[in-house]
């Protein structure tokens, strides 16, 4: 466009009669592009049973520096007095801010929900340089600085925090490293040994091909070799289109389906607010960088053996139609657990995501339940 508005300018001063409107028809979809890409990420206000926003209530999307680099952290609650919940999404690599805003909500009457998209992940993404600096240990630095940073801009003795998938793992280590920090900590899709996981999963999966016939599957997955896989990520991304044939059969909640599918998030959330144009790319793109960096760094751990005791109470949300090699897992490591407090929720209809599956039982497992078991009593 530019070219032709040199070349008619030109003409124009030459004396020549050139139309403007085929330059401000190509204008338009430009404008209109700039414009998209200008608008800002935004996460709406907290809302109370009148649909208005709660007078006093947090509701924003801000950078918190940590390790050095600047990371986004989201904030909501119907009280900025309220206890501390941070949520450790999964992954690794997996930004889960427009989901946790949806599914978390009815949280915000009891907690100030921080959301956080960690090092290299979603808004976070330009965290990932330098790639040395992504590891297991700065993970769990970063999570310990987040909660420091919480308790401090809260006026909180401690928080909680609610791990999905990943964030189990994450949230172990970092209640290992600084349990003064933390009230307790809640577990859904509870990892314990990554590696041995994986190779149950791939061996479950070779035993389904067969039983069924599906010869080309069989194929597919002897071709792949036994985990830990060479090609990260995308081995790990075949394996997991394909869990759904090894999941127990069950069905979500309706309130999880019809909350999940008004809210209208799209492919990994990246129709959400919460997200500035290019940081939906971003959403993807840490996805596959993080997971790439860190997945590697995850096949040593086994909790069974790393983490035998935890110094603060344990909530493990049970899922019983999770896979097989990570629920056998899990209920093995939480029956040998030494914990000043263990409680398992065992539930028909839900898999790997409990939490938000399940949001409504959790709701009333952290405020009948956690609060009162963990949450001293304010002078």
């Amino acid at each position: 466009m530019g070219s032709w508005l040199g070349v008619a300018v030109s003409r124009r001063l030459a004396g020549e009669d050139v139309s403007w409107l085929p330059a401000a028809a190509a204008a338009l979809p430009l404008v209109a592009l700039a414009a998209w890409l200008l608008v800002p990420a935004r996460t709406p206000p907290v809302l109370g049973d009148d649909g208005r926003p709660v007078p006093g209530s947090v509701a924003e999307l801000t950078s918190v520096r940590l390790g050095g680099r600047d990371q986004a952290v989201m904030l909501r609650g119907r009280s900025a007095d309220l206890p501390v919940l941070l949520y450790l999404a999964g992954g690794p690599g997996q930004s889960d801010l427009p989901f946790s805003r949806v599914l978390l909500s009815d949280l915000t009457a009891s907690f100030v929900v921080a959301s956080w998209d960690q090092r290299g992940t979603g808004r976070s993404y330009a965290a990932i340089e330098p790639l040395e600096e992504l590891t297991l240990e700065r993970a769990v630095a970063d999570t310990i600085e987040l909660a420091e940073h919480l308790r401090a801009r809260f006026g909180e003795e401690k928080v909680y925090l609610l791990g999905e998938s990943w964030g189990t793992t994450l949230g172990v280590l970092a209640v290992q490293r600084r349990p003064d920090l933390f009230h307790a900590l809640v577990g859904s899709g509870q990892m314990v040994s990554q590696s041995l996981t994986d190779r149950i999963v791939w061996r479950d999966l070779l035993s389904h091909a067969r039983e069924v016939g599906d010869w080309d599957l069989y194929d597919r997955v002897l071709t792949l070799g036994e985990p830990p896989y060479d090609d990260v990520p995308w081995s790990n991304a075949f394996v997991m289109t394909n869990y759904w044939r090894l999941e127990p059969p069950y069905a979500p909640p309706a309130a999880y389906v019809e909350r999940g599918t008004s809210a209208r998030l799209g492919f990994y959330g990246v129709l959400g607010s919460e997200y500035a144009p290019i940081e939906k790319a971003n959403v993807l793109r840490g996805l596959i960088d993080v997971f790439w960096a860190l997945y590697p760094q995850l096949q040593e751990i086994d909790l069974r053996r790393d983490a035998p005791r935890l110094e603060v109470p344990f909530y493990l949300l049970d899922g019983k139609g999770e896979l097989r090699g990570r629920r056998e897992l899990a209920l093995e490591w939480f029956e040998a657990l030494d914990a000043p407090i263990k409680r398992v929720f065992a539930f028909e209809d839900a898999g790997h995501a409990v939490a938000f599956e399940q949001f409504e039982a959790l709701e009333r497992i952290l405020v009948d339940t956690v609060l009162p078991e963990t949450y001293p009593a304010r002078p």
